[in-house]
Order: C-alpha cells, then structure tokens, then sequence
C-alpha cells in the first residue's frame, strides 16, 4: 500500500488532484506524480500551488469563546454554593457578607480561568519547528525563500545545520538527520537518496521529515508534503483532539460541593416543618432555616483549596517544577504509574567515552586508560571536527559524537584544540552516511597518517590488519570474529559503538580519491559512547517503587539501549519486560491491557506517537492515574492525554513544554518524585480543612435543634449573625493555614490512593461529626446552659429583649460563640494529623497556623469587648472565670482526638491498616 508523510499532498494549482504520492515508487515515477523534476517548480507554478495548498504552517484549533471559558468557573458547583451562601446572607439582613462572598466567587473564577488558559497552546508551539527560511530551487536556481513559501514539488536544498522545512524524499546526496524530536531516539540517523525498501515510514532511508535538523552532510529533496500533511502535522492533529479532562481533586471537590449542598438545603428543609410544629411562626422558622443553612456552607472551602494548590505550585517552582495548572499539584500526588521517556529524561542526552576496546589490551576505561592506547587515542584526536578548548570540564562544540571520541584523546594528554588539528591537517574525506566514516590524512611527528573513525561494519571492511599491543598482524577471520564479539558485548550495553583505525600516509594519498586512502587499515581499536543516565535518576526511581509507583519506559530509542539505561536505574528491579513497536503493533487492546496488569515494569521501545498515547490510554482504561514525561514533538499527544504531562525544560522542544501540565526547569526526574510528595500533602491538607469545617457544625446546629425540638423552651443558643461571624471572621484564616501544612511523616512510604477514593471517607466523618462535633457540641451547649442556669434561668423562663433575663441571654448566647472558636483552635491543632502524634509533627512547624489562631482570638475579643461589634453581632462581656472555662475546650477537643489517635496507632501495632496509611 502506497505510504504517505503524513497524508496525501493537496491538490495543484491547476486544479487537478495529485493522488496520494506513491512514496515507494521509482523516483521517475514520483517526479510525474508531482508534476516537478530535479529543477525544481517555477516561480509561476509555486504560486499558484501556494495559493491552492495554502501556506506551510500547521493548523490551529479554534480556541473556545473566552466568556463561555469564564462563565464555566462562575457556575462550578462549588461557585454555585457560595452563590447560595451570599444569597442567604443578604436575606439574613447582611448585604456586606454577601457582597464579600461574591467577590470570592469572582476572584476564584478568573484564577481559575487563568490557569486553564495556559493549557491551550500546545499546536501553536509546533511552529517553533518551522525554520523561518529555507533553501530550494526554483527553475533550476537555488533561492530562499520563507519555508512557510515551501510547496508540493518544490526541491528543497539541506546541508549541514539546516533545518527540514517540509516532509520530502531524498533525489541526491546523503545526510545525518536528528530525529529524536520525532522518534526520542538520540543517535542521529543516516538518510540517502537511492533504494526505498518497504518498512516503517519513520525508517525509511530516503525520506526526511519536518521538525528534525541536518547534523552532517548535503542533499537534495523533493518536497512530498507539507503543513498538516507532515509527521509533525499528524502529530499536531493527535495532540488537538486530547481533550483536557477534569483531574481526580476536580472530580472529588464536585462530589464534595454536592454534598455539601445536600446536607445544607437538607438540613435548613428540615428544620422548616420542625420549628412549626415545635409552635414557631412561619416567620421565625424560615429565619432559623436560613441560619442552619448558612451553618453548613463553607464559605472558605473553594478559595482554601486553591491556596492550598497555589501554594504547592509556588513550593515546586523553587524545586525546579513549573506547574501550569493548579490541579495538576494534587494530580502527582496520586500519581500510579509514570511513562518516562528515556532520551534528555532518565540521561543526560550528552554522548560520552564508557568504554574501548583492543586486540592487545581488551576492554579498558577510557578516563584512566587512554594513554595505554596511544594509537587509538591519536585517531580519535586526529579524525574529528569538533573543538573541545576545555578538556578538564569536557565542554566544546561540534557534533556530540565527535566531542566524546575528543575526551578520549584528552585523557590521553594530546592536544584537542581545533586549531592544531587543522594546522596539520593535509587531506579529509567528510563523514558520509553512505560509506558511514570519516578519514583525514595528517602530518604527525612519525610522518604522514591516514586516520579513519566510523561504524565497525564500515570500517572493518577497509581494514587488512589489526594492533595487538605494539604488533601489528593480520586480520583473518578469527580476528574479525574476535572484534564482531567485542562490538557485540559493547553494544549490550547500550553504548554506541564506533571503530578506529590508521596506517602510515604516502604523498600519493593526499590527491587520491576516497576509496583508495580508506584501503589496507590498521583496525585500532573500538570506543563504546553512552548517554550516560543521571545520577539522580536511580535513587528517584527508588523512591517511586516505595511510594508504590510503577516506571514504564517509552520511547523511540533501540529496545537494547533502552533496556540497559531502564536497568542502569533500577528500573524493572521485580520484573522488566522489554517490548517493540513492531510487537506493540501486533497486541490486542485486551493482550495489551493483560501485559501491563502483570505488574512488572516495561520497556516499550521503537513506539510511534500513536503507540505512546495508546500505552497512556490503556493504564488509563485500567483505573491508573498516569504522568508521562517527554522533551520532543512525538511526546506532545501522549503529554496532553496523560493524567499529568511533565516536560522536561531545559532540553526539551516547546512543543511538549507546552502540551505538558507541568515542566521540570532543571531536567532532573527526581523534581517528579519531589512533586508527588507535594501533591499527596496538598490533598491531605485539603482533607484536613474538610475535616476542620465539618467539625464545627455541630455545634453551630445543634443549639436550633435544642430550640426548635424544645418548643422555644431553651432558648436559641447562637443567632445567624454570630454564625456568619464564625465562617466568614474567625474560621478563615486558620483554615487557610491548615492548607499550608507540612507532610505528616511517611507521606511517600504509602500506596497511591484509588483513583475511585473520594475526598471524604467514612472515617473522615465519624472523626469530623461524630468525635470533634459532637464534643464540641457538648463543650458549648454545656457552657450556654451552665451561665443561664448560674444567671437564675429556667426552662420556658422568657428572655427576649425587655426581659429581666436578656442579659443573661446575651451573655450565653456570647459563651457559645466564644466556646466554638475554643473549639475550632483545639479543632484545627487535630486536623494537623490523622494517624501521627502532634508531637512528631511538631508544634511550631507551621507558623501560618498560630497567626491564624492569633487573629481568630483578636477577632473574637473584639466582637465581645467592642462595643460597636457588640450590638451588630449580638454579644456581652464575659467574666474571667466564664473565659477561663471556655478557653479549656480547646485542649479538650485536641486530647479526645489524640487520645483516638493514641488507640487506633495501639490497635495497629505500630502497623497502619491501608486505609489509614492514605492520610486525610
């Protein structure tokens, strides 16, 4: 079947459609079909397909309306509550705290807004890869023009540097290609114009493609497509249509608006027919629902979240990780599986010497051994056009391969400057990906030399001898099997290897041509390079395993190559499987969703962007929640698709850095083992904060229980504005500080938790109800009794205003109020932790917590002693004696849940159940 570089080329300019081009067939053949030949188009005939093909540039998707983007934010569920709460408040006669609530809403929903806008550029930084210009000919005469000017047809010229403006096929020369923004694989790939054996499209030895770069060599090709029907088009296409879908938090904080909303309008419906059979007036009743309503909105959940989640992007960015969504923070924390790529990501993507190789001396170290082989080390110096001024720190310039053959010779003491190379340089035959060497003739303090580098095939077939110490001997057939083995076992391990050999120059070689200088070679010796992984990987890596995360590798790069860096890290430490894109290709959805349900860890290898996204999806489909991470084009759909892309910054294109959620500064994969850690403490702090605000409504409804079910006999215990003094005055800011709360210790010794575990459990609401609320409960109701029946109060006596016992009144009313924030101090020192003591957590390791604390007891004394707040809030003084006994119920609340805490850590035996290794 004929093959396309990303799909069939448009129609020409005269109206005729070019068929799908026929990529394997006779070069003539493809000249017809293009309506072009070896000179190009005229310029007549390039305008005309450029107004019918349209320009060279790739499609956008068409952004959504921005009201419609905002208007999303401002019906959010969670927005939608408190919509209800300042509606409520305005009808309980405090239009201040309503306009107040409503300007949380809006603030909330332009952040969130922002952040989401971030996400929606990833197609757009695919044209960071179009060059701005480009060389073709145009009726025979080489021009520049824009490569957004490229057309179907056009001849585009490509030398050394440049880069591919449009997918083509090769009609003359040779090049070195990189590919690893298309593939992943790091090794440049050698491209020629001549056979086109049927294969994968990205191996084709004759096709080049748009967004990768010319590293060595000149050529001609004829350009086969362009824009969307390129590689990097159909690239742009997958990314485009990954729709951005709602994170687990997200999904879970809906879940929780809902119930929050449920249980508030539940309540408040409640309470209606309760207070009128209890002998309340339709009027009092509805007043005492508003406020039971207003009881349990939570008017600070959703900004305390997304301070919460601010703050975990603030604390990764000063680690090296640039979040671009909010959500993306607590998406890490519950992170199963992460998909790595392996090029720039587990490596360095610097090639470097790990190993060589001699007939005479074996394997050795090139760092401490190099001057054991002077030979082998004089060719690397000699045969190379890098300069590497700066041996001690191995910097320099020129192709990398040349830089890590250069380092070589460094170690060996010779001299590694440019400069000198040229200086006696006589002759040099380029580096050609046909004949795959390299060969310079040179002046040497023995005489003239011949020195040749390249693959081992290649240059083992130029050679007659091979250098055993000091001895030169034959190279029979033993010999080449010999060094057949030795490349063999190099390239095990994942090196690249290449072979090095000389022999002593005549002056005949300087003018003879290429085939003749390149015969009757010494073979020196072989160099293993390797990408060397970071060092930082392996013990990030470890990390992952403890916290229960598995590590799959995916990527371009050759199955035995990555299968040693994958094992050079530790990954695959219970089990590695090693799998191709051929195979990958071959496996059922079902074949392929058993394979990774094995639990073993897996190298994919040889995967094309398509393979990637369909590995993501596949855990996705299995219940994980998936980061991948990835530096080129090929990774961008699969980095949208991912529960958490994460783009590596330094090295990476900005095509992934813009698909991505999240984008590593540094490179450095242990900044993901550092945000997983941060993102299971931002949704434990989130959990912590559910259960604070929980906690105290219980006492806030419980005093409209007692009056209602009394019949009016004991008097309400708390007004709706003391309510609204408490949500909206005192509790905001230690929930806020409950948001910035360290991780309680083990917070990556635990498993992930199920993607399906919501934000609340059971557990969370017994302690939050039934253990902190209901002893608060008990602590303030006892208080408001305890000074009614010392102030002479008794059941059914009257104390509304005008009465004898208003006073009284006012001054219980007070002690509820002040018992609560007493309550919601020792509420919040509770929360810190779920299984830990508070003491190894440590009192002063959040000092937001004790400023919020500080303000909520400033607050609280003003609305008492004030006289101005007094009358709007509705409060009397206290006596010391009165104030003493309330400020008890804070260590009272937090001793009932330590001392919970204390029992369940006794039961377990100092070994948590699963359920309470996932803190909340």
């Amino acid at each position: 079947m004929p093959r396309t570089a990303g799909g069939p080329p448009p129609a020409v300019a005269d109206g005729h459609h070019v068929g799908t081009a026929d990529l394997d067939a006779p070069l003539e053949r493809l000249w017809h079909e293009l309506r072009s030949g070896p000179e190009g188009l005229d310029e007549r005939d390039a305008a005309r397909r450029l107004r019918v093909q349209g320009p060279n540039t790739l499609p956008t998707r068409r952004a959504a309306s921005w009201p419609r983007a905002l208007g999303r934010q401002v019906v959010h569920p969670l927005a939608l509550l408190l919509w209800a709460a300042a509606g409520l408040a305005f009808l309980a006669g405090t239009p201040v705290l309503a306009v107040a609530i409503v300007v949380v809403v809006v603030l909330n929903a332009v952040l969130a807004f922002w952040q989401e806008q971030h996400a929606e550029h990833a197609v757009a930084a695919l044209e960071a890869y179009l060059p701005a210009r480009t060389r073709v000919l145009r009726g025979g005469v080489a021009r520049e023009i824009p490569a957004a000017e490229v057309v179907v047809g056009d001849v585009v010229l490509l030398t050394e540097g440049a880069a591919v403006p449009a997918d083509g096929r090769l009609v003359a020369g040779a090049v070195e290609v990189d590919m690893s923004a298309l593939t992943g694989e790091s090794v440049p790939v050698a491209r020629r114009a001549g056979a086109h054996p049927p294969g994968p499209l990205l191996e084709a030895p004759d096709l080049v493609f748009r967004g990768t770069t010319c590293t060595v060599g000149t050529a001609r090709a004829v350009v086969t497509g362009t824009g969307a029907h390129t590689e990097i088009g159909r690239i742009a296409a997958l990314t485009g249509h990954v729709e951005h879908r709602e994170s687990p938090l997200e999904q879970q904080v809906r879940r929780v608006a809902w119930l929050i909303a449920a249980v508030a309008v539940g309540t408040g419906a409640a309470f209606l027919p309760i207070g009128l059979l209890a002998g309340l007036s339709f009027t009092a009743a509805l007043v005492f629902a508003i406020g039971l309503l207003v009881a349990n909105v939570p008017e600070g959940l959703l900004p305390t979240i997304t301070l919460a989640l601010a703050a975990g992007v603030r604390s990764l960015a000063r680690h090296g990780a640039v979040v671009r969504r909010l959500s993306a923070v607590e998406t890490l924390g519950s992170t199963t599986v992460i998909c790595t790529d392996k090029t720039g990501t587990l490596t360095e993507n610097r090639m470097r010497p790990h190993a060589f190789w001699s007939a005479g001396g074996g394997r050795g170290d090139p760092e401490r051994d190099a001057a054991a082989a002077p030979v082998l080390a004089r060719v690397a110096q000699r045969c190379s056009d890098a300069d590497l001024p700066d041996p001690a720190r191995g910097t320099g310039s020129g192709d990398p391969t040349e830089l890590a053959l250069l380092a070589v010779a460094a170690a060996a003491g010779l001299d590694t400057r440019a400069a000198g190379r040229a200086r006696d340089r006589r002759a040099d035959h380029a580096f050609d990906p046909v004949h795959q060497r390299m060969t310079t003739v040179d002046d040497t303090p023995d005489g003239l030399a011949v020195h040749t580098k390249g693959a081992v095939e290649a240059v083992l077939a130029r050679c007659t001898a091979i250098r055993r110490g000091r001895d030169v001997a034959a190279l029979d057939e033993a010999a080449r099997e010999e060094v057949l083995r030795a490349t063999d076992g190099l390239a095990a391990e994942g090196l690249r290897v290449l072979a090095l050999a000389g022999r002593p120059a005549t002056a005949a070689d300087l003018v003879a041509p290429r085939e003749e200088v390149e015969t009757g070679l010494v073979l020196e010796g072989l160099v293993g390079l390797l990408d060397r992984p970071r060092a930082s990987v392996p013990p990030a890596v470890a990390r992952c395993h403890a916290a229960g995360i598995r590590v799959h590798v995916v990527t371009g790069d050759h199955p035995v190559t990555a299968e040693a860096v994958a094992r050079s890290v530790g990954i695959g430490v219970h089990g590695l499987r090693v799998v191709g894109g051929d195979e990958l290709a071959r496996l059922r959805e079902s074949e392929l969703d058993a394979l990774l349900a094995t639990g073993d860890e897996i190298v994919f290898a040889r995967v094309a962007p398509e393979q990637k996204l369909r590995v993501v999806e596949a855990l996705e489909h299995l219940g994980e929640v998936v980061a991948v991470t990835g530096d080129g084009v090929n990774d961008a759909p699969a980095l949208r698709r991912a529960d958490i892309g994460v783009a590596m910054g330094a090295s990476g294109t900005d095509v992934a850095r813009e698909a991505a959620t999240m984008v590593l500064t540094d490179d450095d994969f242990a900044s993901i083992e550092r945000a997983v850690a941060a993102g299971r403490r931002v949704y434990d702090d989130v959990r912590k904060f559910v259960v604070y605000i929980f906690a105290h409504a219980v006492p806030e409804v419980v005093p409209f229980l007692l009056f209602a079910l009394s019949g009016g006999a004991i008097p309400l215990g708390l007004t709706v504005l003391q309510i609204l003094a408490i949500d909206l005055g005192t509790e905001t800011l230690p929930a806020l500080a409950l948001g910035r709360e360290p991780a309680e210790p083990g917070v990556m010794d635990r498993p992930p938790r199920p993607r399906s575990e919501g934000v609340i459990r059971p557990r969370m609401l017994w302690r939050a109800w039934g253990l902190l609320g209901v002893t608060s409960a008990l602590l303030t109701t006892g208080a408001f009794l305890l000074v009614l029946l010392r102030g002479g109060w008794t059941p059914g006596a009257p104390t509304g205003p005008g009465t004898a016992l208003h006073p009284v009144y006012l001054e219980a009313t007070t002690a509820t109020f002040v018992g609560i924030v007493a309550c919601q101090i020792g509420t919040a020192f509770a929360a810190r932790t779920e299984h830990a003591s508070l003491r190894s957590v440590g009192l002063g390791t959040n000092p937001l917590l004790w400023w919020g604390i500080a303000f909520e007891v400033v607050v609280t004394a003003a609305f008492v002693y004030l006289p101005v707040a007094r009358d709007v809030v509705g409060t009397a003084p206290l006596d010391a004696p009165t104030v003493a006994l309330l400020l008890a119920c804070a260590p009272i609340v937090w001793g009932v849940d330590e001392v919970d805490r204390w029992r369940r850590r006794r039961r377990t035996t100092g070994t948590p159940s699963p359920d309470e290794r996932r803190t909340p």
